[in-house]
């Protein structure tokens, strides 16, 4: 008797149906037996095929998603792991992998949904941590604190989070709560030098010149490399604490990298009239005219410093070109801004 051709099309789509089945178990228990061996590309692969006969296996997409990690396929993982939460939303070990890979290529709307998804689950430790991170990232600063504030309750010895503190408070003005901040991060992880050069920079912006030349040198101490900026900064700490000493050789040093740098050459001849060497202070300020001869400022210290040497009348012509060219020293003179 012939068979009628709809039931042959049924008997058909369930044979097949039975097929894709078996051949994704199949391909399943080929990438789970690798995937223990931790022979992950072949694991992936087997996975791979796994899902592409038969899409819902949740198992497979979990695997896959595991084994993509471990190969550093993130963008593979986290297709995956969607796909398992598609079938069940609180997948613990889904919703754990997509607040990690969300985090880890800084996807911050996602990596905060799914770290407070994690939260709700009572998944892992650092969730807090990573909401705060993602705060900040996006320039949120309160949020970035708030989340912070419990993230160092889940663990107090991460020395990033009161470091991250600190950088949201740096980026609020609030100097002084930040060197707190700073100094906790650095108690707890010693060899950060950049947080320490940043714990000096802060402690200048308070300002606690004492305290940002403590830092400052103990970064440079501990390897922190002397770039342009690094003996700008120390220099203006010991020159604002008088340590003449100390400053002047890192201005040199300086002005070797910048040679025509004027606020460089300002400050050794400051240095050098602070200390009594008014001839060398002349010749610093003279380098100024050389790069810029319209310079009043120079004009006038040169003047001053003539003036310091006993040479009355020719400092105080010097001093008088000088407001002449820049009014507005005779008022700096006035108000003894200028050091005389």
């Amino acid at each position: 008797m012939k068979r009628p051709l709809f039931t042959v099309l049924t008997v058909l789509a369930v044979s097949q149906g039975f097929a894709q089945t078996d051949s994704s178990d199949y391909f399943y228990r080929k990438g789970t037996e690798e995937k223990i061996a931790r022979r992950y590309l072949p694991a992936f692969n087997n996975f791979q095929k796994s899902v592409q006969f038969k899409p819902e296996n949740s198992d497979a997409q979990r695997a896959l998603g595991e084994v993509a990690v471990e190969l550093r396929k993130y963008e593979d993982a986290k297709k995956s792991f969607l796909k398992v939460l598609e079938a069940k939303k609180d997948d613990t070990t889904a919703v754990s992998n997509l607040t990690n890979l969300y985090f880890w290529t800084r996807k911050w709307d996602d990596a905060i949904k799914y770290a407070q998804q994690a939260k709700a689950l009572h998944l892992g430790t650092n969730n807090n941590y990573i909401i705060a991170k993602a705060y900040y990232e996006q320039e949120n600063y309160g949020k970035s604190l708030e989340f912070l504030e419990m993230a160092y309750k889940d663990d107090n010895k991460n020395a990033e989070v009161p470091y991250l503190g600190a950088r949201c408070l740096i980026e609020m003005s609030n100097y002084k709560k930040a060197a707190g901040c700073y100094e906790q991060a650095i108690a707890l992880d010693s060899t950060k030098t950049l947080w320490m050069y940043e714990a000096g920079l802060t402690y200048y912006a308070i300002p606690d010149d004492n305290k940002s030349i403590y830092w400052l040198e103990r970064a440079g101490a501990n390897g922190y490399k002397r770039t342009n900026d690094y003996l700008q900064n120390l220099s203006n700490a010991y020159l604002n604490t008088k340590q003449w000493d100390k400053g002047i050789p890192l201005l040199e040093e300086l002005q070797q990298h910048k040679p025509q740098d004027v606020e460089v050459i300002y400050s050794i001849g400051e240095v050098y009239y602070h200390t009594k060497k008014y001839d060398m202070a002349i010749e610093s300020w003279d380098k100024i005219l050389a790069i810029d001869n319209k310079n009043a400022n120079a004009v006038y210290m040169i003047g001053l410093a003539y003036q310091k040497k006993g040479e009355t009348a020719k400092g105080q012509e010097l001093c008088d070109k000088a407001i002449a060219m820049d009014p507005n020293l005779a008022k700096l003179k006035e108000e003894r801004k200028m050091p005389m």
